[in-house]
């Protein structure tokens, strides 16, 4: 017997439930506790680093802490073999990849020289066989993460310490003033392509923005900008980005706004329990506001940006008409939109 085989090659069971999502973290608490003692492993830190995750996007960071200190509970209390198969039974295909990622982030020495230390090399490799990885996709997950990490660390500021209120797209193509205050918890999060600020107030705004190639440049002069913007919008980004996080998300108004950046398109989605903070019920679980999710796109320069907001509800809160609750928030991203330097 080699030294994981009590990990990947258990035949415990969990009396625990995953979801997919969970699956993923487990890796990383798998990972993380692999080599070390459990009470080692500090949830709070590690799910601050899974928050990072875009399969995480729709969770709070105490969310995913909660989540972290339940799968440590899982492995204290029934052993890494069972958790892993656990994870391993939910685990979907279109997460195996960063299932991988969370246990290399979790092995990556981020204090020297940004590498997998060679003790920490064989247990990957018994990872990267269990999940079924070649070679070359398991190099491809490692190369991508250092480089984010390293990309990290070339930034003038960090997440927590911004000698200046102005954010700066790493492509050079916007600034805007940063719309959260770090006092009331305010945060950056910014990755390729996007960047998002919120706060514990429930403040999201978000701002994805994509480099248009010369095809979809053809493809909108021939269906026009409004069902070009439309089909990006609805058809591709909402699926994505929202159904695949909260599958009972619905778009209750669209409008084409054509004096608007010239030419924009804006959609209202209802999220049942879709928004970024929770409540605290009397049994003690936390449990997801529902939110309204603002989204509206248009294009400047060669660039196409999709502008995103949240307004969550409070359970008894009464809320207005869609139409009116789309002018509400359709006007408070206009107002952010009106603050962002395009260059």
């Amino acid at each position: 017997m080699t030294k994981y085989d009590y990990i990947f090659h258990s035949s415990e069971i969990s009396e625990e439930s995953l979801s997919p999502e969970e699956a993923v973290a487990a890796i990383a608490v798998v990972t993380a506790i692999a080599d070390s003692a459990v009470e080692e492993v500090d949830p709070e830190t590690l799910g601050s680093i899974l928050w990072e995750f875009e399969v995480f996007e729709e969770y709070s960071e105490d969310e995913i802490t909660e989540i972290v200190d339940r799968l440590i509970g899982i492995a204290e209390d029934e052993g890494l073999g069972a958790l892993y198969n656990a994870a391993s039974e939910v685990l979907s295909d279109d997460l195996v990849l960063d299932a991988f990622a969370a246990g290399v982030i979790v092995l990556i020495d981020d204090e020297e020289e940004l590498v997998i230390p060679q003790k920490k090399q064989p247990y990957l490799k018994k990872l990267q066989d269990a999940l079924d990885l070649e070679d070359e996709e398991a190099q491809e997950i490692v190369q991508e993460i250092i480089a984010a990490f390293q990309e990290a660390e070339n930034e003038e500021y960090l997440e927590e310490d911004y000698s200046e209120d102005i954010y700066e797209s790493p492509l050079g193509n916007f600034t805007v003033p940063i719309p959260v205050d770090s006092q009331q918890g305010g945060k950056v999060q910014s990755q390729e392509g996007v960047v998002g600020f919120s706060d514990d107030f429930g403040t999201l705004l978000r701002i994805d923005y994509y480099p248009i190639p010369p095809e979809q440049v053809n493809e909108m002069g021939s269906i026009g900008q409004e069902e070009y913007l439309q089909s990006i919008l609805v058809d591709k980004y909402v699926p994505q980005a929202i159904l695949a996080n909260v599958p009972n998300a619905q778009v209750e108004y669209s409008e084409y706004l054509s004096d608007m950046m010239a030419g924009a398109y804006f959609v209202l989605i209802n999220m049942p329990q879709g928004s970024t903070i929770s409540k605290q019920e009397n049994n003690g679980t936390a449990t997801r506001l529902d939110a309204y999710r603002g989204l509206l796109s248009f294009i400047d320069a060669e660039f196409l940006y999709i502008v995103s907001s949240q307004r969550s509800f409070l359970k008894d809160e009464i809320r207005g008409s869609v139409e009116e609750e789309a002018e509400d928030i359709k006007e408070s991203i206009l107002e952010f939109v009106e603050t962002i330097d395009f260059t």
